[in-house]
């Protein structure tokens, strides 16, 4: 088993705790999906903002998906001018036996600019992936 980095990214239309939360959560159940993803396989999360973007630690997202064991860190994208605002990205260190070409890295919304080659994703039921993210939420127990 090696331990592999699966990269994600999205961004929000605006710097509130919903937006920062629904859209992180969405991006974490596509990364999870689409890879098969064991929480209990997940060495640690990063979870990084531009620096526009300060409302709510998106780590809460995974949190609320039930991820409570699992190492988290937020912190600030390095500002480049010109870079693309309002984005949140993710790496997972995640022990797999999948290879680096069998990984599906999800860059989603106007994310997809920084990775044209890594934006295909396959076809998605949006409305049974919010089904499912429910069902998380649902399930989490966070007292």
């Amino acid at each position: 088993m090696h331990c592999r980095g699966v990269r994600g990214a999205t961004t929000v239309t605006a710097n509130t705790s919903e937006e920062i939360l629904n859209e992180t959560r969405r991006l974490l159940a596509l990364m999870i999906r689409l890879n098969d993803i064991q929480s209990e396989d997940v060495a640690s999360a990063i979870f990084t903002l531009t620096s526009d973007l300060n409302a709510e630690f998106p780590a809460m997202a995974a949190r609320q998906l039930g991820w409570l064991d699992v190492p988290l860190i937020c912190t600030h994208e390095v500002h480049v001018p010109g870079g693309l605002p309002r984005c949140i990205r993710i790496l997972l260190n995640w022990n797999t036996n999948k290879t680096q070409s069998e990984i599906q890295h999800i860059y989603f919304r106007d994310a997809t600019s920084l990775r044209p080659d890594l934006s295909k994703l396959p076809p998605v039921d949006f409305d049974e992936l919010e089904s499912w993210i429910s069902a998380q939420l649902e399930n989490a127990d966070l007292s």
